[in-house]
């Protein structure tokens, strides 16, 4: 049995605590925030019979974290030059951003190897994810994708009318690719991959990907989130942004919310073949929702190349020392290709949550095929420190 509840009245609950607040990303934001939530009887989030969130209890008290590791936020940015552009360009925030956005698309062009018209701006990548959901599948069809995978392209696919097909993840995490491919039909308009994925953070091999995208592109478009591909030191070279210039229908997503650390300025973009975005601009306007100091930001971040670096580096040193610590609590992760760690625990997640909370640690946990998981972003070493501390203190 699942119970309805209004986005508002689940709010109306109580008082969230600020990790609660950020376990169900899908319910406070996106383009149908108002629609009924879907629970289960145990007041979860379930995806698909393999996967569910868990979500915290409402709370009298909201808790003030120690640690914020729930959201994959990069906790050493925004780029201090970007900061500097905000700051110049604040006064100037009553103006809209037109020419300047272009400016900024032809930056993104020159760095991807595409024309300008192969860009489509948004503020953030999900944003962008949303829109193409929702012109794609007007008229219904179907989305074939992973089973776990990022679920806001699809749910808002499912709320536009089209119906999921999900493909489990092979027994390495990564995609399977020919589960994926067996799972086309006439109906499917879409087959959507996140690599690395969201929230398994594993990695599908590169010349297998590029193989899938060109044969099943002829088919239907390939949507491609990138939204991670900045952790990894050869990040360029694994994208799919190149079969643009072969004339392959493939949608690439990228976001400053990542290396970048811009979650909260929301700038993204994706590439595409100019008569795909045609399609999608033909009904909405991406780059309408951002600000003009946001755009000075993004291109002032891609300048910072040394900050980009040390995100990379500082992020790696974290994940190594997270990585040590559970292999010396006993715990088995998935090794990890972007900024979070996922690994099975031995507590039921809302439990578990309740108890990290206390400690004032936020992480995510979910139901992955029958197991308990928490997944945790990684912060700065410090925090690291607090989140492996009370892991042991709760789990050990």
């Amino acid at each position: 049995m699942k119970t309805k509840l209004n986005r508002r009245d689940w709010l109306k609950r109580g008082t969230l605590t600020a990790a609660g607040i950020m376990a169900a990303p899908y319910l406070a934001q996106g383009a149908f925030s108002n629609r009924s939530i879907a629970l289960d009887t145990q007041g979860n989030l379930p995806y698909t019979p393999f996967f569910k969130e868990y979500l915290p209890n409402a709370v009298d008290k909201p808790v003030e974290l120690l640690a914020k590791l729930n959201a994959n936020e990069n906790p050493y940015g925004p780029s201090p030059m970007a900061v500097e552009a905000i700051k110049k360009y604040a006064s100037k925030g009553n103006r809209y951003a037109w020419k300047e956005l272009y400016s900024l698309m032809d930056k993104i062009a020159l760095k991807e190897a595409v024309k300008q018209e192969n860009i489509m701006m948004g503020p953030g990548s999900s944003d962008l994810l949303e829109k193409t959901a929702m012109v794609l599948f007007q008229k219904g069809g179907n989305i074939v994708s992973a089973d776990p995978a990022y679920m806001s392209l699809i749910k808002v696919a499912e709320a536009t009318g089209a119906t999921w097909k999900p493909v489990p993840l092979k027994k390495d995490w990564s995609h399977d690719l020919a589960g994926m491919e067996a799972a086309i039909d006439a109906d499917t308009k879409m087959v959507y991959i996140c690599n690395p994925n969201n929230p398994t953070a594993s990695m599908t091999d590169h010349t297998e990907l590029v193989d899938f995208c060109k044969r099943v592109s002829d088919k239907v478009p390939v949507f491609v989130d990138e939204a991670y591909m900045g952790f990894l030191e050869d990040g360029d070279k694994k994208s799919m942004v190149s079969l643009i210039n072969e004339g392959k229908n493939v949608i690439i997503a990228r976001t400053f919310s990542k290396i970048q650390g811009m979650a909260g300025i929301r700038v993204g973009y994706i590439v595409a073949q100019k008569a795909t975005l045609d399609i999608i601009q033909k009904i909405t306007r991406g780059g309408m929702g951002i600000s003009l100091p946001s755009v000075h930001a993004a291109m002032a971040s891609m300048d910072d190349i040394a900050f980009q670096t040390k995100s990379r580096t500082l992020n790696k040193e974290c994940r190594d020392y997270v990585c040590k610590n559970l292999e010396r609590m006993g715990f088995e992760y998935i090794p990890s290709s972007t900024s979070f760690i996922i690994f099975p625990i031995e507590m039921e997640g809302k439990g578990f949550l309740e108890k990290m909370t206390a400690e004032g640690i936020g992480v995510r946990a979910f139901d992955i095929m029958n197991k308990n998981w928490c997944r945790v972003s990684m912060g700065t070493m410090d925090e690291m420190k607090l989140f492996t501390a009370a892991l042991e203190k709760v789990l050990v």
